[in-house]
């Protein structure tokens, strides 16, 4: 190679050189983390209604008339009494329950119905918390609303997961001095729940070695978990706004969630068992053998609230939304059933609705599958939320109706598309005080 080659190559190699290499008293810039676009960290909420062509002003009247519907028309589930407290029924049980209570709360927290918020907590605090003895803090599941007698006395874990949540965002919504202290009372349910170390064979509502909401906090079934009970996106709220000490647990707990869901529902179909061992393996019952069943509905919307709020597990949501929606595609868009056997066959065992026992294609379903199209990449993810705009909160051919289950799913799915289910963040500067 000639000289004047041999020195040219050099200046180049040199050039390139300097050009990978950082100048002298300057540090090599680290790489950035890549921005999450969760709503969370942009105060920014999908909506897909509008993606799917209705108006805002459609789309508005839609959750409005939804809301009507299960709060206030003829076939309501909200009742008022007195002048200040109500309560939610599951009308074909006849009872009063704490799902139902605390999903009442968070639609109003949501809704900005601060009326309906208190008294809800009121009729709740008076009429199934525990105020004493193991139980204290805990809520009684279930209670007959003609005698006002307790069905049952001990928790079921998901009410208390929906009113700490609720609680936590009444206080952000409306502050703590306008008769109720929110905080307070969330922080009481917390705190209560710490305390318990299995004294009267009551425990905390999560397994503490596992990190999973239990079934029961109390006796066996403090050792498995329902799937639907898996809410990650609250936990995250618990680390952010409870300030109760336990920030990382909530945090750790949330993780252990998303990785419990991938093996709860690792089959084809997406589908997952109504109640399995923390390893994500079905865990048979007395009252029905292993399936998709009622309770499993709510997982699909769970995982979306998860995937709009916190977007933490995108990849693996996004997938387990194609999944799913595929699965039940398969078996008719508008016709596919509510009860199935996880490998997408029909169950021998129909486990009944009330004191109806038959499969359907339910609202319930088929809101909670369009809530899924949030995290769908599947460009024909629209057909569902279509069909869901289509439906009607009104009884079956066969006259059976459920404006409790089906209502408040239909309900919390609209609020979810049409961007109005939200992590409500403090509206005033205050310091949370729990006495």
């Amino acid at each position: 190679m000639p000289k004047s080659f041999r020195y040219a190559a050099l200046l180049v190699a040199l050039g390139l050189a300097a050009s990978t290499q950082p100048s002298f008293g300057q540090r090599p810039s680290s790489p950035k983390k890549p921005v999450n676009t969760a709503a969370f960290y942009t105060n920014k909420y999908p909506n897909l209604l509008r993606e799917a062509g209705y108006s805002q002003a459609d789309i508005d009247r839609k959750v409005t008339q939804a809301y009507h519907d299960v709060f206030e028309g003829p076939n309501k589930v909200y009742f008022a009494v007195g002048d200040s407290m109500a309560y939610v029924s599951d009308v074909k049980n006849e009872d009063a329950r704490t799902e139902g209570m605390s999903y009442g709360l968070m639609v109003a927290v949501q809704m900005d119905k601060k009326e309906v918020f208190d008294r809800l907590w009121r009729w709740s605090k008076k009429y199934l918390q525990h105020q004493s003895g193991p139980l204290e803090g805990y809520f009684a599941w279930s209670i007959n609303t003609a005698t006002m007698k307790r069905n049952s006395e001990g928790p079921a874990s998901d009410g208390e997961l929906y009113f700490v949540t609720s609680l936590l965002f009444a206080a952000n919504r409306w502050g703590n001095d306008t008769g109720i202290n929110y905080y307070q009372e969330a922080r009481r349910i917390l705190d209560a729940s710490w305390k318990k170390n299995g004294t009267g064979d009551v425990y905390n509502l999560f397994n503490t070695k596992a990190k999973q909401i239990t079934f029961v906090p109390v006796g066996e079934m403090y050792n498995w978990t329902d799937p639907s009970y898996h809410v990650p996106a609250f936990l995250e709220v618990w680390a952010e706004y409870a300030k109760d000490g336990h920030e990382q647990f909530y945090r750790d707990c949330a993780d252990t969630s998303r990785v419990f869901l991938h093996r709860a529902c690792a089959a084809p179909t997406g589908l997952n068992y109504d109640y399995t061992e923390f390893s994500g393996k079905p865990h048979p019952t007395k009252w029905a053998p292993a399936a998709f069943r009622y309770d499993s509905w709510r997982v699909p919307m769970n995982i979306a609230m998860d995937y709009v709020w916190f977007g933490k597990d995108r990849a693996w949501q996004q997938q387990y939304a194609q999944r799913l929606q595929c699965f039940l595609r398969s078996k008719g868009l508008n016709t596919f059933e509510d009860q199935f056997n996880v490998d997408g066959s029909r169950p021998d065992f129909i486990l009944p609705a009330g004191k109806v026992k038959k499969l359907r294609h339910s609202l319930g379903l088929v809101a909670t599958s369009a809530s899924a199209s949030l995290m769908s990449p599947d460009p024909c993810k629209l057909d569902f939320v279509h069909a869901l705009w289509n439906a009607k909160l009104a009884p079956y051919e066969d006259g059976y109706f459920d404006p409790y289950y089906d209502g408040l799913l239909y309900l919390f799915s609209l609020m979810h598309l049409s961007g109005k289910y939200q992590i409500i963040k403090p509206q005033i500067a205050q310091t949370p005080r729990a006495k």
